[in-house]
């Protein structure tokens, strides 16, 4: 078992991400996930990201607060405990159009669901 501390999680910036903070939760560490890591995101009011996509599926998941997921046009609203998976090279936008911190855990595998060496 790897237990990281919520005070150790080292922050990341993800391309094409703005008025976000994000943090590592686990994973890219000896003894973390062999298939996936996990990040935490803030997103201020007014903060997204996109348009883009990756050729790997990810999971959003609203802890607090809420986003508004774009998708072909058709917005999508994700409040507290909501999630979304998002598919294979699926073009989305996200944007926190609250007054409020939009709290969000993301769940993205490693490339070829493999940890890097």
């Amino acid at each position: 078992m790897l237990v990281k501390r919520f005070a150790d999680a080292e922050k990341y910036e993800a391309p094409n991400h703005w008025d976000v903070t994000g943090l590592r939760l686990q994973g890219f560490e000896d003894g973390g996930p062999e298939n996936q890591w996990v990040g935490y995101s803030q997103f201020l009011p007014g903060g997204g990201a996109g348009p883009d996509s990756t050729p790997f599926e990810k999971v959003y998941v609203v802890l607090e607060g809420e986003m508004t997921v774009i998708i072909d046009g058709k917005e999508t609203v994700l409040g507290a405990m909501d999630s979304a998976t998002i598919a294979p090279d699926e073009v989305r936008k996200i944007e926190n159009r609250s007054n409020h911190v939009c709290k969000m855990l993301v769940v993205i595998p490693y490339p070829g669901a493999q940890r890097p060496q």
